[in-house]
């Protein structure tokens, strides 16, 4: 059994009547990469910043590292730790090596500033300024302040959000090697394709509570055995929503329409029937089996960023 790192029991924070955090219980084991998922408001933020010492939880059991956290994260567990934060505002005039130089100080044996600036390939851009960087580079900056006191455990809130498809797989790379050298990693994201590509172990959260969890391949085959129509159709809005009364899991992007089929040879001649009937055209009609975005609809009936 691999060690935990992380050990959460039945941790709680409200605002008021709005219960953010209710309840949840996980275990984050060494060396792999764990992922939370959730909507917007299921309560994964704000879970990461009571673990990150950024807020107080009002109540459960929280160990790190073989350590009960009662009410801060202490100074030698924050040394352990490196954080990737949703949005960074480092100062703009200073230059990528000044900003590592900074965060450096805050920790009793930092890595060589040359050695980050290395593993976030940022080579060419160690005397920019903060300000000529793209949003790739940005954030590779970011990962660097993260890896600068040489973490056992990296929290990355969302590392890749806005970034291109490029900057998105270079971070991508990035995880992976960590892992390789045995970090542990405690992502949350709002891509799928991400999510099943990294993750050993995902929770899925909503309402402040896990309503979900294995491995993403566990996940698919336990949540996402039905198949899965797709069509471009030449309909307007208010034809397609007549979609929603016939199949189940039907989610409608502009002119695509994707629905679950439970029968396939039934579910498909009963939709193209209907296109029929109604004189549609369908394009680009095609099949294919669940994934990790599909069980999170099906669980949650919301998209990530609803």
């Amino acid at each position: 059994m691999k060690e935990a790192i992380v050990e959460v029991d039945n941790l709680k924070k409200h605002y008021g009547n709005v219960k953010a955090v209710d309840g949840i219980s996980f275990k984050v084991l060494k060396g792999e990469v764990f992922t939370l998922l959730g909507p917007n408001g299921a309560g994964k933020t704000t879970t990461l910043e009571i673990l990150e010492g950024l807020k107080k939880h009002d109540s459960g059991k929280i160990t790190m590292f073989g350590r009960t956290l009662r009410t801060n994260v202490p100074r030698e567990i924050r040394e352990r730790i490196g954080v990737v934060l949703q949005e960074n505002n480092f100062i703009e005039h200073l230059r990528v090596t000044e900003i590592l130089k900074m965060f450096s100080n805050l920790y009793p044996a930092p890595l060589k500033i040359e050695e980050i600036v290395k593993i976030v390939s940022l080579q060419e851009k160690r005397k920019a300024r903060v300000e000529k960087l793209s949003g790739g580079q940005r954030q590779r900056l970011a990962i660097g302040t993260a890896l600068i006191g040489n973490p056992d455990l990296i929290f990355m809130d969302e590392p890749t959000t806005g970034l291109d498809p490029q900057a998105r797989r270079n971070i991508w790379d990035m995880i992976e090697k960590f892992k390789s050298s045995g970090k542990t990693i405690f992502l949350t994201t709002h891509y799928m394709e991400e999510a099943e590509m990294l993750s050993d172990y995902i929770y899925i959260m909503d309402h402040g509570k896990i309503i979900a969890k294995g491995t993403p391949q566990k996940l698919v085959s336990s949540f996402g055995g039905d198949k899965i129509i797709e069509a471009r159709l030449s309909a307007d809005d208010d034809k397609i929503l007549e979609l929603e009364r016939m199949f189940n899991g039907v989610k409608i992007e502009n002119s695509k329409v994707t629905f679950r089929a439970s029968d396939l040879p039934k579910n498909m001649k009963s939709f193209l029937d209907w296109a029929e009937n109604n004189s549609i055209e369908v394009e680009d009609l095609s099949v294919r089996q669940s994934n990790l975005e599909d069980v999170f609809l099906k669980l949650t009936g919301r998209s990530l960023r609803d």
